[in-house]
């Protein structure tokens, strides 16, 4: 089989792609409420004749084709961000339209385009007997806007799951992607001394003294900022108090950082950073642990301190890719992109797992306001996502 075959067989199944992929968006899955696309991704893997599917214990999707030695895992996450501005939209923000050649509304970037893409790419590399010595898995993952890593990880733990190559479906334009910027959210409190508010002057407001880091935090941020690229970035994402009454000195303080990694900073240059937000002032400061319960009832425990990462320009996966790339394409990449935001990828290359990105839809539009995907870019990503499976030796 060559290229050319495999552009004549995946044009034959275009319109189904494209069809699934409009099914998916209209299917709304928020975070933990992604049941009955789950269900419905099962029956479309069924249907077309995956050997094994199931949904494990925290709610993912799990399609397996082919029992080699060689493990292929292709990961696009089910959950998607609320939409809470629907009368702005130019197009109701589930109803998959198509308008010049691109389909439209919440999801169709972040991230079902690649969901329709990577379950058909096996499929399709089953059918052209691809798939010999190889092992592919689709995996369809809950809850990532929230818990990215934790889905997988806890899939991979459960069961005994290790792949030799991991392909992160997020958005890309379909470039291949190398690597992401690491994450640390923390979480800061100050502490005061409540009063009646007639009587200011016998508490200690904890909100006054959170201002300085607050003053602190924007400082480090523009110094961040003034750093050759790629450098971090640091920025106050929530705020709140806790305090007796509105007629009270609140007694504690309580604010979120959004701290974005890059390559060369490392864990004890974040955990001096943030002794220093709080220096001198009576706070302190930890991991903003989060908790979620997805749809079927299983506890998610997100630690979110992620650090960047990226794959070597002339490691095999790589190279994979690049073939895959000029088979598609019909010459090698002339660039390489590295995300700004995490994904699932943490989880991975945490166990040592060569990981790289590729997917349909420009990243920008993600979670924006007529977000939409090109319908080319799905079936490139399909094409691509073959291309992989066969050259993966």
């Amino acid at each position: 089989m060559d290229s050319k075959d495999l552009k004549s067989y995946i044009k034959e199944y275009e319109d189904k792609i494209i069809e699934f992929a409009q099914n998916l968006i209209r299917i709304r899955s928020y975070s933990d409420e992604e049941e009955k696309l789950a269900n419905y991704i099962k029956e479309k893997m069924e249907q077309l004749e995956y050997d094994e599917v199931f949904i494990d214990e925290v709610g993912n999707v799990v399609g397996r084709i082919g029992c080699g030695d060689k493990i292929i895992l292709f990961d696009s996450h089910m959950d998607t961000v609320e939409v809470n501005d629907e009368d702005k939209w130019n197009a109701p923000p589930f109803s998959g339209e198509i308008v010049d050649g691109k389909l439209y509304v919440r999801c169709s970037v972040d991230m079902k385009s690649s969901i329709a893409a990577s379950i058909f790419s096996a499929k399709i590399a089953k059918d052209m007997n691809l798939v010999e010595g190889k092992t592919i898995y689709v995996t369809c993952s809950v809850c990532e806007e929230f818990c990215d890593g934790v889905n997988i990880k806890l899939l991979f733990e459960n069961h005994n799951l290790k792949p030799d190559y991991v392909v992160i479906c997020e958005p890309s334009n379909n470039i291949i992607t190398l690597g992401h910027k690491g994450k640390a959210q923390i979480l800061i409190k100050t502490y005061g001394i409540s009063a009646h508010g007639s009587a200011p002057e016998k508490g200690v407001n904890a909100v006054y003294e959170m201002t300085d880091i607050i003053k602190r935090v924007e400082k480090r941020n523009e110094e961040l900022m003034s750093l050759k690229n790629p450098h971090g970035t640091l920025v106050l994402s929530d705020i709140s108090c806790i305090t007796a009454s509105l007629n009270a000195v609140p007694s504690e303080c309580s604010i979120y950082l959004d701290r974005r990694l890059v390559l060369g900073e490392a864990e004890d240059d974040i955990k001096k950073e943030m002794d220093n937000l709080i220096k001198d002032k009576n706070a302190t400061w930890e991991i903003g642990t989060l908790r979620r319960t997805s749809w079927t009832g299983h506890e998610l425990c997100y630690e979110p301190f992620r650090m960047p990462w990226k794959i070597d320009e002339g490691h095999e996966l790589t190279k994979i890719c690049n073939k895959a790339y000029e088979s598609t394409f019909g010459f090698l990449p002339r660039e390489y992109e590295y995300w700004d935001f995490g994904t699932n990828a943490v989880t991975p290359v945490s166990l040592g797992i060569p990981t790289i990105g590729f997917g349909p839809g420009d990243y920008k539009l993600a979670h924006m306001l007529n977000e939409n995907c090109e319908v080319i870019k799905i079936i490139e990503a399909c094409n691509f996502y073959v291309e992989i499976i066969r050259n993966a030796l």
